[in-house]
């Protein structure tokens, strides 16, 4: 009886004591965010994910790179820049950037010295074809809404700053997205280079090879024909994507490819999944003290 009642003691002792370092632990958690707000932990966790340069979304195959060199090129993802009138709409407002926040994030990235380079730019820069220019960035947006034209292209001209618009082809013209002739009027400003984000906008991780094919080749090919251009960029919807997926963006003719894995750390042996960071509502120091935080390692 004495010895079932002291196993009955201990484990109280122990349970009490776990549920004293769970209380503890929450309490120092609240307190960062209490000190340094939301974002700076965003920052924190992103920079223990993108220490390691690994190949993400269960990549087992690196393609074949003639350069291991990693560069420290950020490059920034964006869905809505709008004012959200519907605020039932949950999703848009999660992926909203307001136009006023962009355009402050904007004038810090270009008072602080940074390039905005494009898509293929950063194909040149992995692939050893050019020098980088002094601290290089990309803006990148994806889907191709109306937004991209109203809201979007005005402050890029303002800033004269390049950016890349990954459009889902089978969705031109369709509620909600670019018109053809908006698109049109985007590319012939000269600062923003389209990209291709599969047809229709499904996940392509764990799907039959021909239609993993027909979304990746089938995007790229209506975009070069419709408007007469070079497509060599590609952007997996919802992050989503295997080695059978790089594999095809690779053969497809595609140069690069980004992912939604955060991270800084850009190099030709992970080019078909690079890495990108979600700016939020951070502008001015808050933004500069994000992408200087991200640590990378070779």
């Amino acid at each position: 009886m004495n010895t079932r009642k002291k196993h009955i003691n201990g484990k109280a002792y122990l349970e009490k004591h776990i549920f004293a370092c769970v209380v503890i632990g929450a309490c120092i958690l609240i307190g960062f965010v209490w000190t340094y707000g939301i974002s700076q932990l965003e920052s924190v966790i992103e920079t223990l994910i993108s220490e390691k340069v690994v190949p993400p979304g269960g990549i087992k195959k690196l393609p074949t790179a003639s350069s291991a060199t990693t560069f420290r090129i950020p490059i920034l993802l964006y869905h809505y820049v709008e004012y959200v009138k519907d605020p039932k709409d949950t999703i848009r407002q999660s992926l909203n950037v307001i136009p006023r926040i962009f355009d402050q994030q904007l004038k810090t990235l270009t008072d602080a010295g940074y390039t905005c380079i494009t898509a293929s730019e950063l194909a040149d820069i992995l692939d050893g074809k050019t020098m980088a220019p002094p601290k290089p960035i990309l803006i990148t947006f994806d889907d191709g809404h109306w937004d991209l034209y109203t809201d979007v292209l005005p402050i890029l001209e303002k800033y004269h700053v390049k950016a890349t618009a990954y459009i889902i082809s089978g969705f031109i013209g369709a509620p909600d997205f670019l018109s053809q002739k908006q698109l049109q009027k985007v590319i012939q400003s000269g600062l923003v280079e389209i990209g291709a984000h599969t047809v229709h906008h499904i996940a392509l991780a764990k799907k039959l090879r021909p239609f993993v094919q027909y979304e990746v080749s089938q995007s790229k090919a209506t975009l070069e024909n419709m408007y007469r251009l070079p497509v060599v960029s590609f952007a997996y919807p919802d992050g989503s994507y295997d080695q059978q997926a790089a594999e095809i963006v690779q053969s497809a003719g595609f140069r690069t490819a980004v992912s939604t894995t955060p991270g800084i750390a850009q190099n030709q042996a992970h080019k078909f999944f690079l890495y990108r960071l979600r700016p939020g509502a951070r502008t001015g120091e808050a933004l500069l003290h994000y992408l200087q935080q991200i640590i990378i390692k070779n």
